[in-house]
């Protein structure tokens, strides 16, 4: 398969960056890992966490692993900061596991992208905060964050 394009493409200025980064919250709050694979250069590595992986079918493994274990996953990303092929995000997504235990993640990424817009280095940093699932703060329906609804700035994080 031919590598496609995505715009929007690099160099970025601070609305293709905003843009770039609600794009990929999107694509992560649909939790469809083969969606979400497309971003990434068939040769992408990534480091998140503890574990290492290249390529789109190993991001698409490692994927469906995250959302059979993080269950009703809700994500929020903001941008930090940006230059000419690069993005740094912080985020936090909630959700659950099969005991119903609740968890609030918190972590920065630091993307490196192709001239087609394709993302080819993410390297993240996560920890994951338990918490009772009353102290939940991303409350909307399944699928992307509404626009209206409050940024991770916004809900004091």
């Amino acid at each position: 398969m031919p590598d496609m394009t995505r715009p929007p493409l690099p160099p970025f200025t601070l609305d293709t960056a905003v843009t770039k980064v609600r794009m990929a919250e999107d694509a992560w709050n649909s939790r469809d890992p083969v969606r979400v694979a497309l971003a990434y250069t068939p040769d992408s590595r990534w480091r998140n966490r503890n574990e290492f992986l290249e390529g789109r079918e190993a991001i698409e493994a490692f994927l469906t692993r995250k959302w059979a274990r993080e269950l009703d996953y809700k994500l929020i990303k903001e941008l930090w900061c940006f230059r000419e092929n690069r993005i740094a995000v912080r985020f936090a997504y909630e959700w659950h596991d099969a005991d119903g235990q609740w968890f609030r993640s918190y972590g920065n990424e630091n993307w490196e992208f192709s001239e087609q817009g394709l993302m080819r280095r993410r390297l993240a940093s996560i920890n994951d905060v338990p918490m009772n699932a009353g102290d939940r703060k991303f409350l909307w329906p399944a699928g992307p964050r509404p626009a209206d609804y409050a940024s991770l700035s916004d809900l004091g994080f």
